[in-house]
């Protein structure tokens, strides 16, 4: 089942398995990340070094690489592009200029533009899972998604129930509760993402513990695998497992090869270092979670979410939104989320801005 949660300016959808939450992804009408979006731009300058292109696209400026496009085109030159991954970890986005023959014809000739959007996440979603039935707790996006995904979809009072809620904001934590009392922590860099595990109580008794270590590391495999796809972890992974040598852990190598393996980015487990670290590489697209979170469109939406509840559990309640001057600016950006919490509540946002509030703080006021 894929269930996805309509609030003012965003929609949380989920694919939910057996084993719970398998698939996790933001759709934000008004900030789209850009991945699959076709542009005609226009190269800015040759960066040989680089053995690519930078490329101005509208509304960016893109790297193109040398293995994307056919030739080695100059600076000035317009060309159809696809954007392939979005913009992340202070990097731009990329390029490329492989176009099947459609798009080629629909970005001929003519000034940067862009020229279509790419599928948004409700539309990727349910091309990911295209067996799965759709419940969404929204009639204006019921209506709008009726003409793609027809008879898959069910309009339902709310999509997330308490669990899947919590599971979804558990996907804002650093620190991850596993089965059996194990956790692991997961810290993004510039340069790669770390993740640490930690068995907790499960292997004290120091009869047997080697052997405890080894069926808890495995054991807990398909559960850290399932947290990178949530997370949309990419790029350069390091798992430091629990416990065990750097020899000893090499056993695991075929364990963790198959737990990533229904991943449809398809990560690759590369082995392990000499410090026994395993490596894993999964392919970048779109933004790993963490970076669609921790921002202040990110927090003006939640805080449109909860003030959509209130008023929905209080329909004579008036109230007004204070919130910290960044999260201000990012409402009056986003003129979708505004207009879509006015048609909930019956009226226009009564907001406020108020300066002795946390960068990312708001509160709700009567």
């Amino acid at each position: 089942m894929i269930r996805a949660a309509a609030s003012p300016g965003e929609v949380r959808v989920a694919a939910i398995d057996d084993l719970g939450l398998l698939d996790y992804a933001i759709w934000r009408p008004a900030a789209p990340d850009g991945v699959g979006d076709l542009h005609r731009g226009r190269v800015i300058a040759r960066a040989p070094a680089m053995a690519g292109a930078f490329v101005a696209i509208a509304g960016a400026d893109c790297f193109l690489p040398d293995s994307a496009v056919d030739g080695t085109p100059g600076a000035g030159q317009m060309l159809g592009v696809r954007v392939t991954r979005a913009a992340q970890g202070g990097k731009g986005p990329r390029l490329t200029a492989r176009l099947d023959p459609e798009e080629r014809a629909l970005t001929g000739a003519g000034d940067m533009a862009l020229i279509r959007r790419g599928p948004d996440a409700m539309r990727r979603m349910a091309s990911l899972h295209p067996d799965a039935a759709v419940a969404v707790d929204d009639a204006a996006l019921f209506a709008s998604l009726r003409p793609s995904l027809g008879d898959r979809l069910v309009l339902v009072s709310a999509a997330f129930d308490d669990a899947i809620e919590a599971a979804v904001e558990a996907l804002a934590e650093i620190r991850v509760a596993l089965p059996g009392g194990a956790s692991m922590s997961v810290h993004l860099t510039p340069a790669l993402t770390a993740i640490d595990v930690d068995l907790g109580a499960a292997t004290a008794a120091r009869a047997g513990k080697e052997r405890a270590q080894m069926a808890g590391n495995r054991a807990l495999l398909p559960a850290l695998a399932r947290q990178i796809r949530l997370r949309n972890l990419s790029g350069a992974i390091l798992l430091d497992l629990a416990g065990l040598s750097a020899r000893k852990r090499k056993a695991l190598g075929p364990d963790l090869a198959a737990a990533l393996a229904p991943d449809p980015l398809q990560p690759r487990f590369l082995g392990f270092t000499a410090l026994g670290l395993a490596e894993i590489v999964r392919s970048r697209g779109h933004p790993p979670l963490a970076e669609c979170l921790g921002t202040p469109h990110a927090a003006s939406l939640a805080a449109l979410r909860h003030l959509a509840r209130e008023i929905a559990a209080r329909p004579g309640l008036a109230p007004v939104l204070s919130v910290a001057p960044a999260l201000a600016a990012a409402l009056d950006e986003d003129t979708i989320a505004r207009a879509d919490l006015a048609r909930r509540a019956g009226r226009p946002l009564m907001l406020r801005t108020d300066r002795g509030l946390a960068p990312l703080g708001w509160r709700i006021e009567e």
